[in-house]
């Protein structure tokens, strides 16, 4: 996922509520009108629910 940082992340997710789920995240960051790359990258997490933000950026960013 090159080009995308945690910073660009926080961006994407900003205002989202927790525990969330990987849909709801989704929607938050489409709302928040992040880039493609971010919004597939979440929508293929597989967690069910994420607690907080340090949970989310660990997930998206695990394989890199």
């Amino acid at each position: 996922m090159a080009g995308i940082t945690p910073p660009d992340l926080q961006k994407a997710l900003s205002g989202a509520d927790y525990p969330a789920t990987s849909d709801q995240l989704r929607k938050v960051a489409e709302n928040n009108h992040a880039p493609k790359e971010i919004t597939e990258r979440i929508s293929h997490l597989g967690k069910k629910k994420f607690e907080n933000p340090a949970e989310v950026s660990k997930a998206v960013f695990r394989d890199e």
